[in-house]
């Protein structure tokens, strides 16, 4: 018996999700565990900055090879990268640091993770389509 579209592509998704969401706790926590003393969100940073560069490359073998079928495109940028990236926490550490009038560290944040994260897709993408 056939799944619907619609459950398989909600099964792709949460599965991809979860694959993602724990390696983000994974990466995450490990970073911010030997980073604390900075009081700088680096592991939330690596993340983003990763998960930009992998839905680059991701994006671009899609687009310049059509090697990625719809399901796999769907798994691993709604899915994996999804549930990797944290720009949720980025807008929550940043709020924080705003809280504690830490000014130069949440704009020092919110530049860093806009603009490497924008350069890193285009370089992901770059590389992925030569």
């Amino acid at each position: 018996m056939a799944m619907h579209p619609t459950v398989a592509n909600l099964a792709l998704v949460g599965g991809g999700g979860a694959v993602g969401a724990m390696a983000r706790y994974g990466v995450g926590g490990l970073l911010h565990r030997h980073t604390t003393a900075t009081g700088f969100p680096l592991g939330t940073l690596a993340v983003n900055l990763c998960g930009c560069l992998l839905i680059g490359v991701v994006a671009g073998v899609a687009e310049s090879r059509q090697a990625v079928p719809h399901e796999a495109r769907l798994f691993l940028t709604v899915g994996v990268l999804g549930g990797f990236t944290t720009f949720s926490a980025f807008g929550y550490e940043t709020m924080l640091l705003l809280r504690a009038n830490d000014f130069l560290r949440a704009g020092l944040n919110a530049g860093v993770n806009v603009f490497a994260g924008l350069l890193l897709v285009w370089l992901g993408f770059t590389l992925a389509t030569r």
